[in-house]
């Protein structure tokens, strides 16, 4: 989960490699902001330069303009989200050996680290930090003062290591190469003009090269001047094909917003169009971004399981209904964390769709690898080109929503719907559950919500300010019923995550079996409301829930169709949004919840792009 970045490419010493690195760091931070560090590699020098700091980003480069380091032709930088070993400036990145000659940085969980650590205490070296890290790099340092080359030692070093990492390291004595290796860890090398770059993301070099290769299982690579050497894990060289990030740094920046949420939340009708852009080939077929999976096989499942964390899994839940309703096929979600250690039954005719948005998430990944071991066919609906679980799953659907630089999510859930909608209307076409005129009216749907996503949030006016009314509200709860159930949920979701207030959802129908004890006077309710047009069985029930917390005393902020006259006859407050086909309202729902999130969280003076304890992308399980 934290964020990495090596650059060569100086001919000279100069302050490029710090600039370029500190400038990664920036764009990574919101994979972990624990600590950061940086250490630089001069020619003529026997040890590397270091500077390191507990805290934001920003206390490092505190640091670095009172201690400037020296001119350099190389640099490492990394920022943390903490595991092994609390957030100190001890513990940060990056770790020296072999008395200052060798720095490394790392990305990820060593699970054998106390036994290596035993072994190296044995020989007398000093360890300084509570970190995993610090093990790795003595090692490495061994290696290189026994003989070996940087390239060789991180190989070598590397087969002794268990669980997910993701190192880099420099020499001093070796001050024009950085060497990386991956293991169930995200690595990815930027292709420049005289320059190379390494990173946990390619945000972090998007300013400089927007040409990169994705690193494979147990590879190790090497970058300098004049490349990228990849090497599998017995030293033989490796071709990888360079592959084209499709986005430019433009989309990476702020744009004017206060945050990187609130762009994000801007961004949603784009990513939902791009998302939607060019998927259908002229046979109608759906044209999916890698793989392939035989249409005969898609044809003959009889299951589909979901599997996903957190906003990703809520996304899934939002699709089962759109999926199961289309093709007629049982589909169920699974936390990928939980789907392997139950011993879930998976077979040959069950397709294992896994949504992540980064494609590194540690535990959806683990779970595709047990569900290919099954013998199950597998999608990717990720964001994130040339990711892990992308290039090993059988098949990918890329959302093309960009780089989502804050943490809590907010385009690449929408994006992931709208994704998992068109897998759905495939599948429903490929088996015969609906004929081509049906086809064509859903697709014709779809593309007609970016549109109505974008008069949400140009009215969104009203729910911002109720946020800043509810200031000081401790808890807000949120019910939900058919697809309005998981919109529940991921509203609860978006205000833990920011505003670190107790929030929980519901289904509606739950509430008289139990939940309603929780309601007292003034405590604010949110209700997503289905439309009294495509779900009147459905809108009358849960209009029976509002009246049930209001005549106990809640305060109601009702989600509902413009023109439900109904709902503000009973709401405090009614956020309306367009009418939509119900399967696709949630793409709606979601946005003022995502709003009242934000607004609410910098009403309290948080910071809504990088919240507490929270890293972007889980790369360890």
């Amino acid at each position: 989960m934290c964020g990495i970045v090596g650059y060569v490419g100086a001919s000279a010493p100069s302050s490029r490699p710090r600039d370029v690195v500190l400038a990664g760091l920036s764009r990574l931070e919101y994979r972990g902001y624990d600590s950061a560090g940086i250490a630089v590699a001069t020619p003529g020098h026997d040890a590397v330069a270091l500077a390191k700091k507990a805290g934001k980003l920003v206390n490092l480069e505190k640091q670095l303009a009172e201690r400037p380091l020296p001119e350099s032709t190389i640099g490492i930088g990394h920022t943390r989200w903490a595991t092994h070993g609390a957030p100190t400036d001890a513990n940060a990145h990056p770790h020296l050996a072999a008395g200052g000659r060798v720095a490394v940085i790392h990305n990820g969980i060593i699970e054998n680290h106390a036994v290596l650590r035993d072994e190296l205490l044995a020989e007398g070296i000093e360890i300084l930090s509570d970190t995993d890290t610090e093990v790795a790099g003595h090692l490495i340092a061994r290696e290189v003062l026994n003989g070996a080359d940087l390239a060789t030692a991180m190989r070598s070093v590397a087969k002794r290591l268990e669980g997910a990492f993701t190192l880099l390291a420099i020499d001093a004595l070796e001050p024009d190469i950085v060497v990386g290796a991956r293991r169930n860890s995200p690595l990815v090398a930027g292709l420049g003009d005289g320059e190379a770059f390494l990173a946990s993301d390619v945000v972090a070099f998007i300013d400089y090269t927007r040409d990169a290769i994705e690193l494979g299982q147990d590879e190790v690579v090497r970058i300098s001047k004049e490349g990228v050497e990849v090497f599998d894990a017995a030293g033989n060289p490796i071709e990888r094909e360079p592959f084209r990030v499709e986005w430019d740094a433009e989309r990476a920046q702020k744009g004017g917003f206060d945050s990187f949420m609130d762009k994000e939340i801007h961004d949603q009708p784009t990513a939902v169009a791009d998302t939607l852009k060019g998927r259908m080939d002229d046979q109608g077929r759906l044209v999916l971004d890698g793989g392939i999976i035989d249409p005969y096989v898609l044809s003959s499942i009889d299951k589909i399981i979901i599997i996903a964390c957190g906003t990703a899994a809520y996304a899934g839940m939002v699709a089962r209904y759109a999926i199961e309703h289309w093709t007629r096929i049982p589909v169920e979600v699974e936390l990928a964390h939980e789907f392997r250690y139950r011993d879930p039954i998976v077979g040959i005719r069950t397709l294992v769709v896994a949504v992540s948005q980064s494609g590194e998430t540690m535990d959806t990944l683990m779970a595709v690898r047990y569900a290919q071991r099954q013998g199950a066919p597998t999608i990717a609906i990720v964001n994130a080109q040339g990711s892990t679980i992308a290039r090993e799953a059988d098949a990918v659907l890329y959302t093309r929503a960009g780089p989502e630089i804050a943490v809590a999510s907010t385009k690449a859930f929408v994006a992931q719907i709208t994704a998992a909608f068109l897998l759905g209307i495939y599948l429903a076409q490929l088996r015969g559950n609906k004929y081509p005129d049906e086809i064509d009216a859903l697709l014709d749907q779809l593309e007609e919500m970016p549109a109505k996503l974008q008069r949400v949030i140009d009215e969104s006016e009203p729910v911002r300010q109720v946020a800043k009314d509810l200031v000081d509200e401790r808890t807000v709860l949120f019910l939900g019923r058919h697809v309005g159930f998981p919109i529940a949920l991921e509203g609860a979701l978006k205000l833990k995550e920011l505003a670190y207030i107790h929030a929980e959802g519901f289904a509606a129908g739950e509430l008289k079996h139990g939940p309603i004890a929780l309601i007292e006077p003034g405590q604010p309710v949110f209700i997503v409301l289905p439309s009294p047009r495509g779900r009147a069985e459905l809108h009358s029930k849960v209009l029976s829930n509002i009246q049930e917390v209001k005549a106990r005393g809640a305060k109601t902020l009702v989600i509902a169709e413009e023109g439900d006259e109904v709902a503000a006859q009973n709401a405090d407050h009614v956020f309306y949004v367009p009418a939509a086909p119900t399967l696709m309202t949630p793409l709606l729902q979601v946005i003022p919840l995502q709003i009242f999130a934000l607004e609410l969280a910098q009403a309290k003076g948080y910071d809504v792009d990088q919240p507490r304890n929270l890293a972007k992308s889980v790369t360890v399980e």
